[in-house]
């Protein structure tokens, strides 16, 4: 069978069972009732999702949400009388030296905001009438006013049919310039409703279970009492749940509150959870009535803690979304878990999952364990984490910061036997640890103000090598127990040994952090033109809430590489030191879809791992939209369509996606500049399937890639297909 007919079996069966994303039966409808804006939102489950809002914008804003199985007529209130209300940390951007000097001062992670004085402040709104914006599988109520010290802008409620899922934001902008934040936000009010609140605790004995622990306040049995007797109510907390989310329900409902999965991050180097929630009376003043919600740790995750870009102008959407279910906690909380499947990568078909760079310094930590004497030594944490999270090939960064990797044998030589020895032991069916490192220098360029960069290496079986060799010494050398061994005292060295070994390499965060010059300043130079340099690595790095897509540093980096000229690709990686199972980490992850039918056994090799990403026979995907299929003609990424003179080849794409869909864009180039086909996707729904084709005039344009992103800021793209 050929995979465009094992697509077409895939949508068919899909349609079968409803899952093919359409336009809903009925669309939204918003009436006004007296003083209130009643929507009523059909949803997957034939009920009315209905929510009643103040038309004059007069606080508490959200007058109810309720269910019901008829269109025109609301339940009893889940919550009531509650006010989106957000609280903003705004803080001075900074960047560091040794930046090329056209380089924008947002393009930045070694800044510590948190360092430097900043400013708290929590919302205002001046009452406004209501605009709406009506469309049948998407609505949106705005309410102008909102105040957050000097941002500015409007508190919108966004509403999507077939679904009990609601995007509350507000969006804000500022004329001052070099500002950082970060923000919390949630819903306020003394009146809700609600009886019952609860989350998945974070339980490292617990972790690899389905959701772990689970905690639970009760409205009335956890009301406090001061000393001298007055009323404390609930004391604002700040919570360290599991996935992100907190759910509350009474009688009538639940609803699951949780930020967007990715967006919401801005990167760290390090994943612990910085209590994402919170719950309680007084959050960040005293003044502010009891609410819940999501919140941001301004510390915490790592030495450097840049915060979001917040450029003068943007427009920055501090968002949340709510779930509401007719059921319990418990049911708004799974139906949350499932627009990131769980916080898993979703096994597809003919493709094996693979992610990289990870500093867990794994290898020195158990060469320790050993010297002590300990014979047993346990699997490490994130092997179970990976298996748990369905990531099936992990791309290691050894010795960065631990070990010995300027050592001229003695004890770097053990050092790696080590960990290939580890990668082999903790390896498996499942799980395949591919041993690597990030290099510094031998292949950049130096000069004053310059780092020469940093880049990842990976060779397809172990090869011993080390960063040191003295005038008399041999670059190819063997030595006892360990045999063939290389010694590299430069460049020539360091490229030589890519190609004798059939190594890989390719720069780690481009364009940012040490590699701020690179790859730009090394393009034409021999070994980046060479088959054995990939290109570079995507990451949501930096971060601004204005953005409708992630990572657009690499994304426009990898455009200019095709236009180079050459057949570069763009994998994505992580960058994150050590990991345990309390740690936050889907949130900062993304993964890579490498066109494999099985995943290789570590005494094989991993040759077929490289050869995919030399092939550019790849997407990456934060994990909530999954590429089938992409072909132009015929051919997918890596691949290369012949060209007739005057042709329109045929664009065909296969997606499926949990959170609806924002918009599709096919990105293609001519060698000079970069155009971009945008297919607006807001009469998407939730939980979606679908395959498209269209004929795209791409007439003197050399490649084409794909890009798909979702209401939440998560996404995909696909590697280029060639033009000739």
């Amino acid at each position: 069978m050929t995979c465009y007919q094992r697509l077409c079996l895939w949508l068919s069966l899909a349609s079968c069972v409803g899952c093919v994303s359409a336009a809903s039966p009925e669309p939204i409808r918003i009436v006004k009732e007296e003083n209130l804006l009643h929507v009523a939102c059909p949803t997957a489950d034939g009920k009315f999702l209905h929510v009643k809002l103040r038309e004059d914008g007069t606080p508490p804003v959200l007058d109810s949400i309720s269910f019901s199985n008829e269109r025109d007529t609301a339940g009893d209130p889940v919550i009531q009388k509650m006010e989106p209300t957000f609280f903003l940390s705004v803080g001075t951007r900074q960047a560091p030296l040794g930046r090329p000097p056209e380089m924008e001062v947002w393009n930045v992670f070694f800044d510590k905001v948190h360092t430097r004085p900043y400013d708290r402040h929590v919302s205002t709104r001046k009452p406004s009438s209501a605009v709406l914006e009506e469309k049948p599988d998407r609505a949106t109520v705005r309410y102008p006013g909102v105040t957050i010290g000097k941002f500015t802008g409007d508190l919108v409620f966004t509403f999507y049919a077939g679904s009990g899922l609601m995007r509350i934001e507000a969006i804000v902008s500022t004329d001052e310039d070099r500002r950082a934040i970060i923000y919390d936000a949630g819903l306020v009010g003394e009146e809700h409703g609600l009886q019952r609140f609860a989350w998945h605790e974070v339980n490292a004995s617990e972790a690899f279970s389905r959701h772990g622990r689970t905690s639970q306040i009760s409205w009335e049995e956890d009301w406090k009492t001061n000393p001298d007797g007055t009323e404390a109510g609930w004391p604002d907390r700040s919570l360290a749940a599991r996935h992100r989310m907190i759910g509350a329900h009474n009688a009538h409902g639940a609803v699951a509150c949780f930020p967007p999965p990715h967006q919401f991050f801005f990167p760290r180097d390090a994943t612990p959870n910085l209590k994402y929630i919170w719950c309680g009376r007084g959050h960040y003043e005293k003044s502010v009535p009891f609410g819940f919600g999501v919140r941001q740790s301004p510390d915490g995750g790592g030495a450097f803690v840049p915060w979001f870009n917040a450029p003068p102008g943007t427009k920055q959407r501090l968002s949340f979304f709510l779930l509401a279910s007719p059921g319990k906690w418990g049911d708004a909380l799974e139906g949350a878990l499932k627009y990131t499947r769980g916080d898993r990568f979703e096994a597809l078909p003919g493709h094996v999952t693979f992610t990289s760079h990870y500093h867990f310094a794994h290898t020195v930590e158990v060469m320790k364990l050993k010297a002590e004497g300990r014979e047993k030594i346990p699997l490490p944490d994130f092997v179970l984490m990976f298996k748990e999270m369905g990531v099936q090939a992990v791309h290691l960064g050894e010795f960065h910061g631990d070990g010995h990797q300027q050592d001229p044998g003695p004890l770097r030589f053990p050092e790696m036997q080590a960990m290939f020895d580890e990668c082999k032991r903790i390896s498996d069916h499942e799980l395949l640890v591919i041993p690597g490192e990030e290099v510094s220098g031998f292949l950049g360029i130096k000069g004053e103000g310059k780092h020469p960069g940093h880049w990842m290496l990976m060779f397809p079986k172990p090869v011993i090598w080390t960063q040191r060799r003295a005038p008399d010494q041999p670059f190819e050398d063997h030595v006892e127990p360990f045999g063939k061994v290389y010694r590299v005292a430069g460049r020539e060295d360091m490229f030589e040994l890519l190609k004798r070994e059939g190594g890989l390499g390719w720069t780690a965060h481009p364009r940012i952090k040490a590699s701020s010059w690179t790859p730009d300043v090394f393009r034409h130079e021999d070994f980046y033109l060479s088959e054995h340099w990939l290109g570079a690595a995507w990451k949501a790095m930096p971060a601004d809430l204005s953005r409708e897509r992630l990572g657009e540093r690499c994304l426009h980096l990898m455009d200019d590489m095709a236009n180079w000229g050459q057949r570069k690709y763009l994998p994505g990686e992580v960058d994150v030191f050590k990991i345990n199972p309390t740690h936050e980490l889907y949130g900062h992850m993304n993964i890579n879809y490498l066109r494999l039918e099985k995943l290789p056994r570590y005494q094989d090799g991993w040759q077929p791992v490289m050869d995919v990403l030399r092939r550019g026979a790849f997407f990456t995907t934060t994990g909530e939209v999954l590429i089938h299929d992409f072909t132009v003609g015929g051919k997918r990424s890596g691949e290369t369509f012949a060209m007739q003179e005057n042709a329109k080849p045929k664009v065909a794409f296969a997606l499926s996606w949990t959170f609806p869909l924002s918009f599709v864009e096919l990105v293609s180039g001519d060698g000079k500049a970069v155009f971009r086909h945008r297919l607006d996707k807001a009469a998407t729904r939730d939980f979606g399937k679908a395959m498209e084709s269209m004929e795209l005039d791409l007439k003197g344009r050399r490649w084409v890639r794909l890009e798909v992103w979702d209401i939440a800021g998560n996404g995909a793209y696909s590697q280029p297909v060639w033009l000739e």
